[in-house]
């Protein structure tokens, strides 16, 4: 049986499919608790305290080439490795091609200081 997830990325390629759902499984591993909002609209799956948006802790953004892993509040962020992009005032993200061990511990160290930074 598909998800609401599953159903959100079938239109993806197989490996966008791939480390979107590798980094669902990393934020629901290291953030227990987060409500899941998928918004197919703004195609983004949403992990937040609340059903609002300004509890917004990060997003899957998936794209055909690459996955978006959105920080709300990144760029009050530290990020002493400088993989988070963006030039926004509030938001950031991490463009993930091809999710390796190495970028998964990393992610791992950004979705807790995320969490830290939304207090």
């Amino acid at each position: 049986m598909q998800t609401v997830f599953d159903l959100f990325l079938k239109n993806y390629p197989e490996s966008t499919q791939l480390i979107a759902k590798q980094l669902r499984e990393i934020i629901l591993s290291e953030l227990p608790g987060m409500m899941e909002l998928v918004d197919a609209p703004s195609k983004i799956v949403a992990y937040s305290t609340s059903a609002k948006y300004a509890d917004l802790v990060c997003a899957i953004a998936p794209y055909p080439k690459y996955v978006n892993l959105m920080f709300s509040r990144g760029a009050s962020m530290p990020h002493p490795d400088g993989i988070l992009s963006g030039t926004g005032k509030k938001a950031r993200h991490i463009r993930v091609e091809k999710l390796t061990d190495e970028m998964g511990e990393k992610i791992r160290k950004y979705l807790h200081t995320a969490v830290e930074v939304n207090n």
